[in-house]
């Protein structure tokens, strides 16, 4: 698993039980609809989970669990909706990497994301796949690093947004290699991809399931994958870290949070609910098909991802410069 020194209600999760609300609450939690904000736009990989996941976890807490996409802000809009909802367990907020990404990224953050939220689950993680055009003259990660410092500042990547995974990715790569390669920024994920097929850019590190058909007919050269091991819907392809740039890592995530300030009692519902959802088969399944693999922690091991993912990238945002005003 996986910026900023972290005093803060995230380490909340370990004081007692009775300092949140006790038996009585967990009796009577559910009573309403449950809405889930997720900062997205529809149609996106962490609209998909959302949306798969809430029919399974509404069985599971008896009551209705409603999907809003609040997107914009680079996910700020929705997440301060999350941040000004009663603390009360019936408004959760779906947090990805760029929760991770902001406290360093942006530069007036509308909240706090360490003192502000409180985790309730890890969902699942999805790793991704960093492509080249089949042009650009490297088979393997060790290759593409040599070409980068062979020729700094001549091969350009795209990704869907200035701040998003399909950027850090190729920032991460930068910044453990050395290596110096060119950003261009696109309006989501379909026409960065579309940038790399037509050749437009050397670099796109995409979803596997949308690399799959491309890589099969030869439209695109899948590198490595951004985990730390192989996924087993690409087999033959090794992970970044694995072809040569040992400690590399990325994942896309999606976990629950709820607003600081709820109680104890209804987090520990929430997540059992979460987990007693994600261990149907045909959930499991489902969440395959997208590329996401099924986590489901409890609380106190959602913060510490959390702590260590604001930790980590916020080095490797300082060390590129990257800021959102």
């Amino acid at each position: 698993m996986k910026p900023a020194t972290c005093c803060s209600r995230l380490a909340l999760l370990l004081v007692p039980l009775a300092v949140f609300g006790g038996p009585a609450v967990a009796q009577t939690y559910p009573t309403k609809p449950i809405r889930v904000i997720v900062p997205f736009a529809p149609g996106g990989a962490t609209d998909i989970v959302a949306r798969m996941l809430a029919p399974r976890l509404s069985e599971n807490l008896g009551q209705s669990v409603v999907v809003e996409n609040r997107g914009g802000g680079g996910t700020t809009i929705g997440m301060q909706l999350v941040v000004k909802a009663p603390p009360d367990g019936y408004t959760l907020g779906v947090a990805t990497l760029t929760f991770a990404l902001n406290p360093s990224l942006v530069a007036k953050l509308p909240y706090s994301t360490e003192k502000d939220f409180m985790p309730v689950s890890l969902i699942s993680q999805t790793p991704f796949v960093m492509s080249l055009h089949p042009s650009v003259p490297a088979k393997s990660v060790k290759e593409l690093i040599a070409l980068a410092k062979a020729r700094p500042g001549a091969l350009n990547f795209s990704s869907s947004g200035i701040g998003s995974a399909s950027q850090m990715a190729v920032e991460l790569f930068k910044y453990m290699t050395g290596t110096d390669m060119v950003h261009v920024p696109y309006t989501g994920g379909g026409p960065a991809l579309v940038s790399v097929l037509s050749g437009e850019v050397s670099i796109f590190t995409t979803s596997i399931p949308a690399g799959l058909p491309h890589f099969k007919a030869g439209k695109l050269k899948p590198l490595g994958v951004t985990s730390a091991k192989r996924d087993p819907i690409l087999p033959n392809t090794p992970s970044i870290a694995e072809a040569g740039l040992a400690g590399y890592e990325l994942l896309e995530y999606q976990g629950f949070v709820v607003p600081a300030g709820t109680p104890r009692s209804v987090i520990d519902r929430l997540h059992r609910g979460v987990v007693e959802s994600l261990a149907a088969p045909d959930l499991r399944e489902r969440f395959t098909t997208t590329g996401a693999h099924v986590v489901g922690s409890n609380p106190e091991e959602f913060a510490t991802y959390i702590r260590t993912q604001i930790s980590r990238w916020a080095k490797v945002i300082q060390a590129t410069g990257i800021r959102i005003d």
